[in-house]
């Protein structure tokens, strides 16, 4: 089906629950409403047109601007074929949406990792804990908000450049080299002297230059 047929399928089933089909750049989708997702979401999988069997993935997106934290669901079906999107605005001040685990068991640790990471609560989640951040962690570090901790249990969160990094071992493998050449040239051994004439090279004496006599 396309998406426009999904949505017509969505809406004459759930009328103002579901909102119009949005343009996008590249996938379009509809908003649902967050007290009407879990029935609208078993309506996806269980209905023969649809057979939505793949919850490919569940994110959420911070929009402090608006106060809004934004869950999104990317479905898919094997059955038919065919992808659909839906999205959820949430209050960020208070972000609560039911699970949808029950539809999809893949929805529990991405779930999870909301709840982790943007702070989003997910009622009737048999296990929302924490599945990134160690449990007594403060805050949520993917919201656009977020300050992060200057130690935790008295180890320094500050994270240097990698390009500090690398900087300092490139300056660490020019000094071992610059070292490495300098032992070089002291263990080489030293040149011999030039040799003046072939009989100094061979060691014998060279012959005293004749006298002339006198005429």
């Amino acid at each position: 089906m396309t998406p426009e047929e999904i949505q017509a399928c969505l809406a004459a089933k759930f009328g103002d629950a579901v909102g119009p089909l949005q343009p996008a750049n590249k996938d379009p989708w509809v908003e649902v409403k967050p007290a009407a997702l879990p029935e609208v979401c078993a309506f996806l999988k269980a209905d023969e047109r649809l057979r939505f069997d793949c919850l490919m993935n569940l994110s959420a997106v911070d929009w402090p601007k608006q106060n809004q934290i934004h869950v999104v669901y990317h479905l898919f079906s094997y059955a038919r074929r065919h992808g659909f999107i839906l999205k959820a605005k949430l209050d960020r001040a208070a972000p609560t949406i039911p699970t949808v685990e029950p539809v999809w068991k893949s929805a529990d640790w991405l779930e999870r990792e909301q709840f982790d990471l943007l702070g989003v609560q997910f009622e009737g989640h048999p296990d929302l804990r924490r599945i990134m951040m160690p449990d007594d962690w403060v805050g949520n570090p993917l919201r656009k908000d977020y300050a992060e901790q200057p130690q935790y249990h008295q180890i320094s969160t500050t994270r240097e450049s990698p390009l500090d990094g690398f900087i300092r071992l490139d300056e660490m493998k020019k000094r071992a080299a610059a070292k490495a050449a300098e032992e070089a040239a002291k263990a080489a051994p030293a040149p011999a002297p030039a040799a003046s004439s072939a009989a100094t090279a061979t060691g014998a004496e060279a012959p005293a230059p004749k006298k002339e006599l006198p005429q």
